[in-house]
């Protein structure tokens, strides 16, 4: 398994080596010609279809074709990388990957996808987790909500986004660092368990800060901390775990755009070029801070490292932790 992703980030630093051809060089100078797809592996609703409609109103305003959003959600993002993985490389089939690009690999035996299948655009934001409470369970910091959990053993309820997700994840640590036993509630993406959790049917959530924020900043959600080491630019007044009782508690989540490989490289780095305007428009990354989204806008090889540094945490996670997939 490392070997493959070894040889993968090895393929994809020699093409960035290459990766500086002029654009009009090739027989892709003309593209796009027809609608480029964006496929989002959760629902609708989430921090990542919130990020690829932000671009892909970008990108049809300055390609002056359209660009569709895809939500392709199931098999704990699998599918939908399968799916891109194996599409035509001619960059009208383009994938918002997350972490779970890289988890994956540490909890499923068998994968629809390589990771040498995907070639990196960019590092587009970092977003960290939250952990909320609802009406359900009405504490109003992390340490009362450890010792409610401890005096109910295995009986508060932890909604996250789906099992091997990086919310699932993040709350697994969370019971191993706080020595408490919660029950996992998976659901199928961030916003029908955000839903579920203002409704009042669990009690608590691990999930990416973007997709439930709105919330909290309402007062239907009430925010125990994040999962990173720094606060969120967007709504510092969230302390982080590690702040609010958990010393050493640190993960952060990410989004990026990557290609089918062999997607001609000119059409790569003019995506990049693209994209990163995007995201550096002084509005949208307003915007985007506002939604507590950490804005990166990276070149290829930047996600191509990161992809590399985060794997190897994440599969000791699942390793020490003995998180599965049902």
């Amino acid at each position: 398994m490392f070997l493959a992703r070894r040889k993968w980030f090895a393929q994809a630093l020699s093409l960035l080596a290459i990766g500086t051809l002029p654009l009009g060089a090739s027989a892709n100078n003309n593209w796009p010609t027809k609608p480029i797809r964006i496929i989002v592996p959760v629902p609708a609703g989430g921090s990542l279809d919130i990020l690829a409609r932000t671009v892909a109103k970008g990108l049809t305003a300055k390609f002056n074709q359209p660009v569709i959003v895809e939500n392709m959600a199931g098999g704990g993002s699998n599918i939908a990388f399968g799916y891109v993985a194996k599409a035509t490389p001619d960059g009208y089939t383009l994938l918002l990957g997350w972490d779970s690009l890289a988890i994956n690999p540490g909890l499923y035996p068998t994968l629809p996808y390589k990771l040498d299948q995907f070639a990196p655009i960019t590092l587009a934001i970092t977003a960290p987790q939250v952990l909320v409470v609802g009406p359900k369970l009405p504490v109003k910091n992390l340490k009362t909500f450890i010792e409610v959990a401890r005096r109910n053993p295995g009986n508060i309820s932890l909604a996250n986004a789906g099992n091997g997700s990086p919310g699932h994840l993040a709350g697994t640590l969370l019971e191993s660092m706080a020595d408490i036993k919660l029950s996992n509630i998976p659901y199928k993406g961030g916003a029908p368990a955000v839903a579920d959790l203002v409704a009042g049917h669990v009690d608590a959530l691990m999930v990416t800060l973007p997709a439930a924020i709105q919330h909290i900043r309402s007062g239907r959600l009430t925010a125990l901390g994040i999962s990173s080491a720094k606060r969120s630019t967007g709504v510092p007044e969230i302390p982080t775990i590690a702040e609010a009782g958990l010393a050493g508690y640190d993960l952060n989540s990410w989004q990026g755009f990557l290609a089918p490989t062999g997607t001609p490289q000119e059409i790569i780095t003019l995506l990049n070029q693209e994209i990163v305007q995007i995201l550096k428009d002084p509005n949208i990354k307003k915007q985007l801070i506002s939604e507590g989204f950490e804005v990166i806008a990276s070149s290829p090889k930047v996600l191509a490292d990161y992809l590399q540094s985060s794997s190897p945490k994440w599969v000791k996670l699942i390793k020490d932790s003995g998180a599965k997939v049902d």
